[in-house]
């Protein structure tokens, strides 16, 4: 399995992202959508970057329990409830990625949503890896 992240001289330098990424392997893993719910499936309380990293840790979990690692993740995208907030809190929501997830980023987006499934939750991440 192989990941090549892609980040062409003429696009802006990418900050806790990669451009692109190229991925050779033989098996995918979509990974769904996880906030900050504790084991029970309740909402864990809490601020943007505090269920950002329960999220994530969640994202994280679901993943090694299909056989992958952070840096086998070839693309995540975040859905928050507030964009502004989440903009505001990114160097602290990215040193909580390096210290879960190392520095190999994959391709990502950040949406704008009105709400997410769970009202109290402010943060949800998605992926795909892709594993050997």
């Amino acid at each position: 399995m192989s990941l090549e992240r892609v980040n062409p001289d003429g696009l802006s330098p990418p900050t806790g992202f990669s451009h692109a990424v190229t991925a050779t392997g033989s098996r995918l893993v979509f990974l769904a959508g996880q906030t900050a719910l504790d084991p029970t499936g309740k909402p864990v309380p809490g601020t943007l970057p505090e269920q950002f990293e329960h999220a994530l840790g969640n994202l994280l979990t679901a993943l090694r329990a299909a056989g992958g690692k952070p840096s086998d993740l070839a693309r995540v995208t975040v859905y928050a409830t507030d964009v502004a907030s989440y903009r505001t809190h990114a160097p602290e929501l990215g040193r909580i990625w390096r210290r879960l997830a190392g520095r190999d980023y994959p391709a990502m987006a950040v949406i704008g949503a009105v709400r997410l499934w769970d009202e109290e939750c402010l943060v949800e991440l998605d992926g795909v890896a892709v594993l050997e």
